[in-house]
């Protein structure tokens, strides 16, 4: 995700700016010089927690040299290899926060509504630490005007709809169903980065 605000961020030990995040990436702004390959800590605060995370230059760019004695300036993609201590969930509440305002300005947008906080809400709750001992996904599927819902081990996303861990609630899932109704190609692809984000909760256990 391509952030409108730029996050705070520290990478080995010196301020940096976090501009792109994902689930397997992010891409920084920092001073000095990296080489692909090399290994790297990126650290940034979310709700007041550290979220951190050992990752690897996948792609590095010198965007202002080093001049009279100060560090050049690069743009640095990184992989995120290991978290460290509860940095994953954190990372995953924080994409569905930022996805579920989109998503949520989305259909105020397209409903003509001024308040579109319940469902923000409603939508980066996707995901989070509700967990009961539910197992496999739960695939819901539009087609011609109607949603067919399907309970199994596939964890896949389809192109025609969206894949969620079982145990999901079924009034945010039928928020979720509405919401995509009425988004477009992107808003749609936002709601299976959402999705996804549910579907690798049970991944992990």
């Amino acid at each position: 995700m391509k952030l409108a605000k730029p996050l705070m961020a520290m990478v080995d030990g010196q301020n940096a700016l976090v501009l792109d995040i994902g689930m397997a990436g992010a891409f920084v702004e920092h001073h000095g010089e990296v080489v692909p390959g090399a290994r790297l800590t990126l650290v940034f605060r979310w709700h007041g927690e550290d979220v951190e995370y050992v990752c690897e230059v996948a792609h590095t760019e010198v965007v202002r040299e080093s001049v009279g004695g100060v560090s050049a300036v690069s743009h640095t993609g990184v992989r995120l290899l290991k978290a460290i201590g509860d940095s994953e969930s954190r990372l995953e509440d924080m994409m569905a926060t930022f996805v579920g305002r989109i998503l949520a300005a989305q259909k105020v947008n397209a409903r003509g509504l001024t308040n579109g906080a319940d469902g923000e809400i409603i939508l980066a709750r996707l995901g989070e630490a509700r967990r009961i001992r539910t197992g496999g996904f739960a695939t819901y599927r539009f087609n011609k005007g109607q949603w067919q819902r399907k309970v199994g081990s596939a964890p896949h996303q389809p192109t025609d709809g969206f894949t969620v861990a079982a145990y999901e609630d079924e009034e945010e899932l039928e928020e979720l169903c509405r919401a995509y109704e009425i988004a477009d190609e992107e808003g749609r692809r936002l709601i299976q980065l959402v999705a996804e984000l549910s579907v690798l909760s049970v991944k992990k256990r």
